[in-house]
């Protein structure tokens, strides 16, 4: 499942090709994805302009001079993917050549920049859905979502109120989208080493001192994986059709029994489930 990085950088690719541009068609090629598309969404999206592009958590928010905004969430495999339409401007060499529409390619718009985005979704595990721009924020997907953690909300006076006396399980705390916005599995296990807590601690017992260093190291960790173009392990592709790269990055995911990167350390990398989930870490470093 894509994370915050995943979908920011997908968010950054399609801003500058799709902000002020005027969507001349409307292209809806199936009535589904996880779940029913909105009534008239071709009609309601033809003709409108987007305004801006924004993230929420791991959603993508597109939103139109028609007062309405479109939820964009990636799911499994998603992909937005833009292409040059029929007469190549000079604009054609930023776009990734690509046939279109594919079999996968669910929705596809047509732009008065020149541009084609398709959503394309081979597992359908993604989801698109129209809301009222104003009332966004009270959209079922979104309402209970915690604050972003690159946002000036997120800090550890934030943290130390959600976390206290609270014996869930650290890793799980940072997972929980109502404490914070947008972690996975990827980061939250990066993070926990850098911050050297082990992701079987007790939320509620760690330090004020612990919980303060979490902060910069979480928003480290996000900045550096959306420098990289977020991370790529099954169907993650950046805008382009690129892969991103930040997996080359990693620490301690997926390197179950490899060798500690800590200098010095001799210990193993550790892998345990938690709630249905691998959690690794290094049994040395962390505690």
């Amino acid at each position: 499942m894509p994370e915050l990085p995943e979908v920011e950088t997908v968010r950054r690719g399609l801003e500058p090709v799709c902000t002020g541009a005027t969507i001349l068609n409307a292209d809806i090629r199936r009535p589904d994805l996880r779940w029913p598309f909105p009534n008239r969404m071709a009609e309601r999206l033809t003709g409108a302009r987007i305004t801006g592009l924004r993230r929420r958590s791991k959603y993508i928010l597109m939103d139109l001079d028609s007062g309405e905004t479109l939820l964009i969430h990636l799911g499994m495999s998603g992909r937005m993917l833009i292409t040059a339409s029929d007469g190549r401007d000079a604009m054609a060499a930023f776009f990734h050549s690509l046939p279109a529409p594919e079999k996968h390619d669910h929705v596809v718009l047509d732009l008065d920049s020149g541009a084609r985005i398709a959503f394309n979704d081979a597992r359908r595990f993604g989801a698109m859905d129209l809301l009222t721009t104003s009332d966004a924020d009270s959209h079922k997907l979104l309402a209970n979502i915690g604050p972003e953690p690159l946002g000036n909300a997120f800090d550890a006076d934030h943290l130390k109120g959600a976390f206290k006396n609270r014996k869930m399980p650290i890793k799980s705390a940072l997972l929980d989208q109502r404490i914070v916005a947008g972690l996975g599995n990827i980061y939250v296990c990066e993070t926990l080493f850098r911050a050297g807590i082990l992701p079987t601690t007790p939320a509620g017992a760690l330090s004020a001192g612990k919980i303060e260093t979490l902060v910069p190291i979480i928003r480290d960790v996000l900045i550096e994986a959306i420098e990289a173009g977020g991370s790529s392990l099954r169907d993650h592709r950046q805008t382009d059709g690129d892969l991103g790269y930040f997996q080359h990055s990693f620490q301690v995911y997926g390197r179950e029994n490899d060798p500690c990167v800590t200098p010095g350390c001799k210990a193993k990398i550790s892998r345990i489930v938690q709630s249905g989930r691998s959690s690794f870490f290094c049994p040395n470093c962390q505690d």
